[in-house]
Formats: C-alpha cells, sequence, structure tokens
C-alpha cells in the first residue's frame, strides 16, 4: 500500500507562510529602533552644533544685545526685527566669527602681539582670573607640540584595566624618590569634549597610538563612529626597570 500525505503538510504550510509574512512585517519596535539608528547621527550632530552655536554666540550678546535694542526702538516699525531673539543670536554669533578672525590677522602684527601681551599682562593681575587663563593658555599650547619621549593622543587603562580611553599626554613628570616618569593625561567625554578627567599615569602603562588630535577629537565627538578600522589595545611590553644609581655606584663610575 502507498503512503498518502496525510492533512497536516497543508496546515504546517500555512503555518510557514503565516511566520514568514510576520518576519517581512516590520514590527513597532523594529521600526522605533531603526527611525532611532537613523537619527542618532543627525541628533548628535545638532547637539554639537548647537552648543559650539550658544557658546559663540554667548561671547558677543552682552554687547550686541543691548545696542540692538537700542536701535529697535529709534523706530520700532522698520527696525523692530532687530529685538528679535534669534536675530540678535546671529548677529552675536557674527560678531564672534569676526572678533576672532581679527585677533587671528592681529595676533601676526608686531602691535596685536603687544596688545595681547598687555592683556595677558591685566588678566594676570586679576585673583582667580589669571589661574584659568594661565591653565587654558598653557593646556592649549601643549596641545599643539608633541611631549619628549611620548605619543601626545594615547589610550589608558580607565576606568578599569579592561577597558581603554583616549587621552591626551599634557606633560611627562616623574615619580619623587624612584625617578620613574609619569605622564599626565586628560581624559575628555563625549560628546563634550571641554570636561573629562585628568589622571596620571606610569609611562610603561600607556598605549600609544599614530592619531593626530584632530582625529582622536572626531573620535571622542562622534562617540566613536568616526575611527579607523584598527586600533591598538594591548600596551607595549613593559621593559626591564632600571635600578636606581646610588651614591657608591656614582663614585665608582666616575673614578
Amino acid at each position: 500500500m502507498g503512503i498518502r500525505a496525510g492533512p497536516a503538510e497543508p496546515h504546517l504550510n500555512a503555518e510557514r507562510d503565516v511566520y514568514n509574512r510576520r518576519m517581512r512585517t516590520p514590527t513597532l519596535q523594529r521600526l522605533f529602533l531603526t527611525g532611532l539608528l537613523t537619527l542618532l547621527p543627525l541628533w548628535l550632530t545638532l547637539i554639537v552644533v548647537r552648543f559650539v552655536f550658544s557658546l559663540l554666540s554667548d561671547i558677543s550678546r552682552p554687547i550686541t544685545g543691548p545696542i540692538l535694542e537700542r536701535i529697535a526702538s529709534m523706530d520700532p516699525q522698520a527696525l523692530g526685527w532687530l529685538a528679535d531673539s534669534w536675530v540678535q543670536t546671529l548677529l552675536a554669533l557674527a560678531a564672534t566669527l569676526l572678533l576672532i578672525l581679527f585677533t587671528g590677522t592681529m595676533s601676526h602684527r608686531v602691535f596685536g602681539q603687544q596688545l595681547l601681551r598687555w592683556v595677558e599682562t591685566l588678566i594676570g593681575r586679576v585673583p582667580f582670573a589669571n589661574t584659568i587663563y594661565g591653565s587654558a593658555r598653557q593646556l592649549l599650547n601643549i596641545l599643539q607640540t608633541k611631549p619628549g619621549g611620548t605619543q601626545r593622543v594615547v589610550l589608558i587603562d580607565f576606568p578599569h584595566d579592561q577597558m581603554k580611553s583616549v587621552g591626551f599626554v599634557t606633560r611627562v613628570l616623574r615619580e619623587e624618590g624612584t625617578g620613574r616618569e609619569l605622564a599626565a593625561v586628560y581624559v575628555p567625554t563625549t560628546p563634550n569634549p571641554t570636561s573629562g578627567y585628568l589622571e596620571i599615569v606610569p609611562i610603561e602603562k600607556l598605549t600609544p597610538t599614530d592619531w593626530t588630535v584632530d582625529q582622536a577629537m572626531g573620535f571622542i565627538i562622534s562617540g566613536g563612529a568616526i575611527s579607523p578600522d584598527n586600533i591598538p589595545f594591548s600596551a607595549p611590553a613593559e621593559a626591564t626597570p632600571k635600578p636606581t644609581p646610588t651614591p657608591a655606584d656614582s663614585a665608582a663610575s666616575s673614578s
């Protein structure tokens, strides 16, 4: 006798068709995740642009705001639009950009350099302001130069030894008593690199990279989206530490 297929086979085919249709039909959760991942880069870009926009416009707005208000009050019908908040923000931003360009131009001239030194001297006489200005000035100067013996952009074990964070070596120090080299490393946060942590790390614990400062800042601000395909993760093998010479050793070597 031949074996005939029972009624279960059409039933299985129907269930398979229903399952395939469900898999092809996007669910609400999948649509939400797709939309979120699509808009996330745009959202991060808007956050950074808004931060920079507000930072630059707030510099000149205390000066340009009252001036625009006074001009608008002279003829409210014709010039009243100058009192609008968004107009004042845009003009304040333009004023800040012009100020930056003017400062850059003057810094290449003898008169501008003398004026800058006079301003720095004036700020240096103001308590607390001199500390902030001096620290910020020194940090910017340091980031523009490469420290001797180590790479500027490094990876450090932070917050623990199984994770890495991008940091900038700002200075190389020596441990008191042993002479071991230590690095002062600034670890910025994402997406706002102006805030972060300051860590003191032994030189041998640093993982060097070949990144420039611009590449590292792009990696930090983008939350890691802008990065090379391959990065170093393991620190180089530690070299055998050299013993600290004693006075007797120094005397023997000189004799």
